[in-house]
């Protein structure tokens, strides 16, 4: 058995990865000061965060306030509260975690404090012993997700003598809208619709003046899970020749929030002699099929569980000329990918299906690649020295996006190739959110590397689940027949133990081999098929097909 090495052809892509790491300063460290601070119930304390740039090798680091671009969180609200600039309110007796975080060089850069709250100076909800001026609702605005949560807000009474008090139980609690949230005589608000209302704290003094202090509540979505809009893309599409293929994705609006509802509307086509469109539950809805020349109109409707009806419209050509264009369609996989936590990666692939030979080709970092969500995952779309084509990033919000590539440029009439739709997800299968991972991102990189001869579509390719379990968050290759290969990425946890797996085509039994090297051994290669990764730190796998 020959050795099998990594291709030299690889080592411009590791060199412009090093390159773009030395010219590109970003936050390498976050500190917060004061590290501790002791407030009595009711008042309020500055907290800044000083973070620390890195500039390369042999550059000397530089330090800037990042006060008002960090996120600021309490690890305990009802002990006390930080706004988005840094300012913390004490609420109630306890301690509690100041955090600020920035998306750094690793990855999600963060810094605490420790901040306690007393006692002193402030009342328990017992009556103020001089008349009360003014009351200030803590917090002053609170958000939950639907219908059925609740917030509790606290006030705090200033007293003519400068003393705080809290009011919990003395004033009496209203809702500007209790179609949107009613408050009780506690302070907790429940939501009951969507929308904004103001609360407001009212206390009567002995001799009838009154304090009055305000704060606002959100509900973000509807009970109803009404899809209120749906936009179809692309808006128009057009085939050159009869049997080309083209997607269309829907998305549909609720309550504000975009949904991927590809698979759950209905498609149709007006002239069905001209084009066809698959509807669930086939393979692939939304997926048009020129027919015969002329043109006609694509329809989405989406039922909602009230019985009305959401409907979206898109056009569809087809010219069936004598010659079809060069780029008929665009496939793209994987299937779809979830993962757990915020900077966590998927890879994507395209592959293009031409009327010459070759028939099928690697076009990943030929085309654009878009997605409709990026709060959800940015993707690289190539064309900057470190970047990789399809390369899907997790940046924190909880929910799925819609990835898909196109090609403006391989037909000479300069007609759009849009890929079929595919998704990717970041939530954690145990909380059920996006996790916005640790303070020092403890994440580990597997790179795999293919090249070879063997490696069209229906050929050799390497896998290896995300760590929900999701397959295909690594699926490298296939590539096609020819000359050139692939570089693949998934992120992981450190720690985890990864198994990646070649799949061979029907009917194959030859196994290629694990390129010695790497961190797969080749202690068995015409058998061993897969091959399992612990990941202390980053890893690298090599493989080549024969």
């Amino acid at each position: 058995m020959q050795d099998r090495f990594i291709t030299p052809a690889l080592l411009p892509f590791a060199l412009a990865l090093i390159v773009a790491g030395c010219t590109n300063p970003l936050v390498i460290s976050l500190a917060v000061s004061p590290t501790t601070q002791t407030l009595p119930v009711g008042q309020t304390a500055q907290f800044t965060a000083t973070g620390t740039y890195g500039h390369g090798a042999n550059h000397p680091t530089s330090t800037q306030d990042e006060t008002n671009l960090v996120t600021w969180s309490s690890s305990s609200p009802s002990v006390a509260t930080i706004s988005a600039t840094g300012l913390a309110t004490a609420v109630a007796p306890g301690t509690t975690t100041i955090t600020a975080s920035i998306n750094g060089f690793t990855g999600l850069v963060r810094a605490t404090s420790t901040l306690t709250v007393t006692g002193s100076g402030v009342g328990t909800g017992t009556t103020p012993t001089s008349d009360v001026t003014s009351i200030t609702v803590i917090p002053g605005s609170q958000s939950v997700a639907a219908p059925g949560g609740v917030a509790t807000f606290i006030p705090i009474g200033t007293e003519s003598t400068g003393t705080t008090i809290n009011l919990t139980g003395e004033v009496a609690w209203a809702s500007s809208s209790s179609q949107i949230a009613t408050i009780d005589s506690t302070g907790t608000a429940t939501a009951v619709s969507q929308g904004s209302t103001t609360i407001t704290a009212v206390y009567t003094n002995a001799d009838k003046t009154v304090a009055t202090g305000t704060a606002s509540f959100q509900v973000l979505a509807s009970a109803s899970e009404k899809v209120t809009a749906l936009t179809i893309f692309p808006g128009t599409q057009s085939a050159t020749s009869l049997g080309q293929q083209g997607q269309f994705t829907v998305l549909g609006t609720e309550g504000g929030v975009q949904y991927d509802l590809t698979g759950q509307v209905v498609w149709t086509s007006s002239m069905p002699s001209v084009a066809t469109i698959d509807t669930a539950p086939s393979a692939t809805p939304g997926l048009v099929t020129a027919k015969a020349a002329g043109s006609t109109t694509i329809e989405a409707t989406y039922t909602n569980k009230d019985g009305s009806q959401v409907v979206a419209t898109a056009g569809y050509s087809v010219t069936a000329g004598t010659s079809p264009e060069p780029l008929l369609s665009i496939n793209v996989v994987p299937s779809g990918t979830t993962v757990s936590t915020k900077g966590m990666t998927g890879q994507y692939l395209a592959f293009g299906t031409f009327s010459t030979p070759p028939l099928v080709r690697d076009i990943t970092n030929e085309v654009t690649w878009l997605s409709l969500l990026p709060e959800v995952a940015s993707i690289n779309s190539g064309g900057t020295p470190g970047e990789q084509a399809g390369l899907a990033t997790a940046q924190g919000y909880t929910g799925n996006t819609v990835i898909y590539a196109e090609d403006t440029k391989s037909n000479p009439d300069g007609s759009v190739v849009l890929s079929n739709a595919q998704t990717f997800t970041c939530k954690d299968p145990t909380t059920n959110v996006c996790d916005p991972g640790p303070a020092t991102p403890q994440f580990a990189t597997i790179t795999v590397f293919v090249e070879g001869e063997n490696t069209s579509p229906t050929g050799e390719y390497i896998t290896a689940p995300s760590d929900t379990g999701t397959a295909n968050l690594i699926h490298c290759g296939p590539d096609w027949s020819g000359s050139g290969g692939q570089v693949c990425t998934g992120t992981y946890a450190v720690g985890s133990t990864v198994t990646l797996t070649e799949n061979l085509p029907a009917g194959s039994t030859y196994f290629g081999g694990w390129s010695s090297g790497s961190d797969c051994a080749e202690s068995n290669p015409t058998t061993s098929t897969t091959c399992t990764v612990t990941l202390t730190g980053n890893a690298s796998v090599g493989v080549i097909f024969y």
